[in-house]
């Protein structure tokens, strides 16, 4: 049985307008997603137990989100193995805009740097979302140690080279990182010593277990303000508002160091662009406020506005330097 012209071409027409249709409902997808979302709870994971600097951020931002946006935002901690469990979690979570990662230069940059290991990609496995601030991390001296300079710390690690050591919060962390950095920038031979957190670390620094570490400028600045440390210098290429006097560790004399630990959020890979937009937008007017920039202060954290593709940009360059740091200095993750 033949099939006539007419009806053959009415069915190419039928099947043009039909694909020509999803071809439109596809496009209209994004808008569509950004005007609804969102219309259920958020989730943001943070990665680090409740009660941190991650945590605390966490629900100043939560707090904030849930009113801007009419919609209940959960904190959930998913501590374990330095991020990376919590980061994980996110990384296998549907990409429909309501799970965030609050993570860190650990998760990101480091971790996948020095980890022989990780369950995910940090660079393809997420959707950058913003960089939400930095600090810069400090090189401590015990207060009966006779460091009064990077200099001198410098002369007496060459004179004896392996007989001083330095005290980090932990393997991988980017106190742990400052110390590996200043071991290749400057030239010389110390061994680290890693403790379970910060508390224990600068406790032993300040009671001469320890000569020295490196430490958040946040959980030095009282020890600092009391005498029961000495800071010798900052780690970020600028000089930190939370201790002003105190120099950089170029301006030391070591050329080109430059480390800040950061806080960042990121959404699954695959949640669409809009959804990604739409909270860099909202999270920047939050910012933005006084209540909001007062506390973040508070932690530390120094912001810049940041668009989701400036914060993709600046973590591809801080992987590329981790990944530089890990190998040129031949770090191992112990």
């Amino acid at each position: 049985m033949s099939t006539s012209p007419t009806r053959s071409h009415d069915t190419r027409r039928r099947l043009a307008l039909a694909t020509a249709a999803l071809l439109g409902l596809a496009a209209a997808a994004p808008v569509l997603a950004q005007d609804s979302w969102p219309s259920k709870p958020i989730r943001i994971v943070v990665p680090f137990a409740a009660g941190g600097t991650s945590d605390v951020l966490a629900r100043t931002l939560g707090a904030q989100l849930q009113t801007a946006l009419k919609q209940t935002v959960i904190i959930d901690n998913k501590a374990g193995a330095g991020g990376v469990i919590g980061a994980d979690s996110v990384a296998k979570s549907p990409a429909d805009g309501y799970t965030i990662l609050l993570g860190t230069i650990a998760t990101h940059a480091i971790n996948p740097a020095l980890l022989p290991k990780m369950p995910y990609n940090a660079a393809k496995d997420f959707a950058p979302v913003m960089l939400l601030g930095s600090i810069s991390n400090v090189l401590l001296v015990g207060p009966d140690q006779p460091f009064k300079s990077v200099k001198d710390v410098i002369a007496a690690a060459k004179a004896k080279p392996g007989s001083l050591s330095f005290a980090s919060a932990g393997q991988g962390t980017s106190q742990h990182m400052s110390g590996e950095t200043f071991k290749l920038l400057a030239g010389v031979d110390i061994s680290h010593v890693p403790y379970k957190g910060s508390a224990p670390a600068i406790q032993d620094v300040m009671g001469g277990q320890v000569p020295m570490s490196f430490e958040t400028a946040l959980v030095a600045l009282p020890q600092v303000k009391a005498g029961k440390v000495r800071a010798l210098a900052v780690t970020s290429a600028k000089r930190t508002q939370v201790l002003p006097d105190v120099p950089t560790l170029q301006e030391a004399g070591v050329a080109g160091f430059d480390v800040a630990s950061w806080q960042a959020l990121w959404m699954p890979a695959g949640t669409p662009p809009a959804i990604v937009g739409k909270l860099n937008a909202e999270l920047q007017k939050i910012i933005a406020q006084p209540e909001t920039k007062a506390r973040m202060d508070g932690l530390g954290l120094e912001y810049t506005p940041n668009t989701p593709e400036q914060f993709a940009e600046f973590q591809r360059a801080e992987q590329a330097k981790w990944a530089k740091i890990v190998k040129d200095g031949n770090v191992k993750a112990e």
